[in-house]
């Protein structure tokens, strides 16, 4: 799973383990339902995306997680990665930046990480999350 998916999921399903190493499982998705096998020609297979976040309120999902917890994650994405329980290396920033379409220099530098953090945020808002308008410009 690529890690904007890590993090969707773990915004979605509540799957994170804390800053403190708890896991907090995630709770089971329901079923899709069955659909009737249909006849297509061979294509490549697509990219897998995680699925919409429907309705979910991103900032009180993150503010709950955050609790008794010294994080700022409003604004830094490391943080952000941390409170969900994310690896938030350089190599897993690196990753994040290309799957978000991020074009500077991949050095873990301020510029960077302030755009990661707001690329993920208005990413999150295009896949359904309610995210205040703050966190995405």
């Amino acid at each position: 799973m690529s890690i904007f998916g890590s993090i969707m999921n773990a915004i979605t399903f509540g799957a994170y383990k804390n800053t403190t190493g708890e896991d907090h499982p995630a709770a089971a998705p329901a079923p899709a339902p069955a659909a009737a096998p249909v006849a297509a020609p061979a294509a490549a297979p697509a990219p897998v995306a995680p699925p919409p976040m429907t309705d979910v309120d991103v900032e009180a999902t993150l503010a709950k997680l955050a609790e008794g917890h010294d994080l700022n994650w409003q604004t830094s994405i490391v943080d952000l990665m941390k409170l969900l329980g994310i690896d938030s290396s350089l190599g897993n920033r690196k990753e994040l930046a290309q799957e978000l379409g991020y074009t500077g220099e991949l050095n873990g530098s301020a510029e960077m990480n302030i755009w990661l953090h707001k690329a993920t945020m208005k990413k999150l808002a295009e896949n359904g999350g309610k995210v205040p308008a703050g966190m995405t410009d």
